[in-house]
């Protein structure tokens, strides 16, 4: 076990497992920075899990619910180029386009001629697009504060634990 964990019969995990693992082969290493990823990632793999669970319960997925909380985050009147979105979402242009076809299907949004530029489209939210997205981002949120609570953290510890994540995407950014 690193020296600086010092998890509990009840807070031991599998990640704690991993360290010990490694502390019997590898006494030498510090391995704070993988007990650290490791959380992060198997925290971010089970709340992928439970989000796309409260978004299929509204009517959507992940990947449609990107798409539509973007148009929407965008402010009035909820249109972006195709490319926009494309980028902002980190989507191939393909990719960006089979996402779009299946939501203009659905009615929630609406591809038209971009005003300002005779090649280009546009994409806008319906208010059914509008709608799914904003039941969808309460359910998502909602599934999230689940997991905090459950988690027994406090909003101060919750603001804090935020602030940390922060700095920490940030260091991996500029890495």
């Amino acid at each position: 076990m690193n020296a600086n964990a010092t998890p509990g019969p009840d807070t031991a995990d599998a990640v704690d497992a991993i360290i010990e693992q490694w502390a019997t082969v590898r006494p030498d290493l510090e391995t704070t920075p993988m007990e650290v990823f490791g959380r992060v990632y198997r925290t971010s793999h089970a709340m992928a899990e439970h989000v796309e669970r409260a978004y299929r319960q509204v009517g959507t997925s992940r990947g449609e619910f990107d798409v539509l909380a973007t148009l929407r985050r965008s402010g009035e009147p909820y249109t972006l180029s195709p490319r926009r979105l494309a980028t902002t979402l980190m989507l191939t242009t393909g990719g960006m386009t089979g996402r779009l076809d299946k939501l203009e299907r659905a009615g929630l949004l609406r591809r038209s001629p971009d005003p300002h530029d005779r090649r280009g489209l546009q994409v806008t939210l319906t208010e059914e697009g509008l709608a799914l997205v904003d039941r969808a981002v309460v359910a998502g949120l909602a599934a999230q504060r689940k997991a905090l609570e459950a988690a027994g953290l406090e909003e101060r510890e919750a603001a804090q634990l935020a602030d940390l994540l922060r700095k920490l995407l940030a260091g991996t950014q500029s890495s």
